[in-house]
Order: C-alpha cells, then sequence, then structure tokens
C-alpha cells in the first residue's frame, strides 16, 4: 500500500534555507510542495486559495515575527498543521508558539531525518519538540507554576500519587516515558529499546491512559515536573 502524500508550504525570508527544507521532504516522496513564501502576508493573502496540509513556518523574520502571522492564522484556522522554525532556543517564543497553538517547534539546525520523522508525528496528531525545547518549557511551566509547586511540597500525598503512578508502570513503559522526555520519537525509542514501532505505540497509548493526558508534549511535562519523585522510585 503506498504510503500518503501531504502537501506542505513553507514561510521564511531566507531563499537558500526555504530550498534546502523543501529539497529534504521533496526527496523523501512523502511530500508536495505547495508554495514558498518570504513574508508571513504573502502566505496569509494566499492561504485560502493554496491550503497546504502542513505550514513551516520562521519565527524570527525582519518584516514580522512568525509568532504574530501564527496568532493570525489561529484567529480563524485550527486545523492547518503549522511547525515553527527558528535558530534560537528563547523560553519565551517556545512558549509563546505552543500557546498560539503550534503544533510543534524544530530548530534550524536539525538533522534532515529527525525533521522528516517529526514532520510526520506532527501529521499523525503529535505535538513535538525538539529535546532542550522540551527542558525549557518544562523550567518554564515550573517557573509559572509557584502555587502548584507549593501545593505539592505541603501535600506529601500528592508526591506519593506521583510516586504510585510511575511505579505502576511497567519497566517497559517506564523507560518509554523517560526517553519521551529526551525528545525521542517512537521510532528512536523502538531503536533504543530494541522492540517495533508499533510495540512503542502500545506503551505510548496506555502511558497517555494511565496519566490522564492527551499528547507527548504532556507526557514529557509530567516527567520533568515529577523528575525528583521519579528518581526515588
Amino acid at each position: 500500500m503506498s504510503m500518503p502524500v501531504y502537501t506542505v508550504s513553507i514561510v521564511d525570508d531566507h531563499a537558500l534555507f526555504r530550498r534546502g527544507v523543501l529539497d529534504i521532504l521533496r526527496q523523501s516522496g512523502r511530500y508536495q510542495v505547495l508554495a514558498e513564501y518570504a513574508s508571513g502576508r504573502e502566505f496569509l493573502g494566499q492561504m485560502q486559495q493554496v491550503y497546504p496540509d502542513l505550514l513551516l513556518l520562521d519565527v524570527q523574520m525582519p518584516d514580522e515575527s512568525g509568532l504574530n502571522i501564527l496568532r493570525e492564522i489561529r484567529k480563524t484556522d485550527q486545523r492547518l498543521k503549522v511547525v515553527v522554525l527558528t535558530a534560537s532556543d528563547d523560553a519565551q517564543i517556545i512558549l509563546e508558539a505552543i500557546q498560539l497553538g503550534a503544533n510543534g517547534f524544530l530548530p534550524k539546525d536539525t538533522l534532515p531525518e529527525v525533521i522528516l520523522s517529526n514532520l510526520n508525528d506532527v501529521l499523525n496528531g503529535q505535538t513535538i519538540l525538539h529535546g532542550q525545547g522540551i527542558t525549557i518549557l518544562a523550567h518554564q511551566l515550573r517557573l509559572n507554576s509557584h502555587e502548584a509547586t507549593e501545593l505539592l511540597s505541603e501535600s506529601p500525598e500528592l508526591m506519593d500519587d506521583h510516586h504510585v503512578l510511575f511505579s505502576e508502570m511497567t519497566m517497559r513503559e517506564q523507560e518509554t516515558l523517560l526517553l519521551i522526555a529526551k525528545g525521542l520519537n517512537n521510532k528512536l525509542i523502538a531503536r533504543e529499546l530494541g522492540i517495533s514501532d508499533g510495540t512503542v505505540k502500545v506503551y505510548v497509548k496506555s502511558l497517555l491512559r494511565k496519566l490522564n493526558v492527551h499528547s507527548r508534549l504532556e507526557l514529557s511535562v509530567w516527567v520533568h515536573r515529577h523528575l525528583k519523585t521519579i528518581r526515588n522510585v
């Protein structure tokens, strides 16, 4: 059975970078390039006529921030998959992009095979962040969650709950959860653990159910927020 082909557009003010990324996507055989734009306003002007399955959006452009473009997109459209590209690890950019509804965040120096794997995850409904981005996000969430932190410190029973949740996972589920928190996708986790992609998917579904969350990103944040508790298991 042939693999589905997805349409993609890119917004980036650097022509060389745009074409390099699009070449990677074309060569994969999984993507049809609809259009490339040097500015977000160009994309917005043609969005309804040239509508892709996936948009790659540079966040730092001289004319207008990609975050402003994402904000405009989400005013009327929640369906479009948008992955933010940036050369910066600015925590505020990561947080704002996720808050505005980005489906993923990738550094511009990401390896080609990792780009393809992560974009596939996005098209399958996941939110993707690279490993350092997850750490930054989790750190920022901790800084912005003083009340929750105080509640945990004053309520040992809540910390016990997190301890129990982790203890009740199988060893493979625990290993999978920790590798997700490091930013690995299913294929890399499967390689690391010596199991199949399908088995990893089963573990991920079980983890989502057990922790009552809805995305890999939430699994990663859970690990980072309760890392001290987990280390004591």
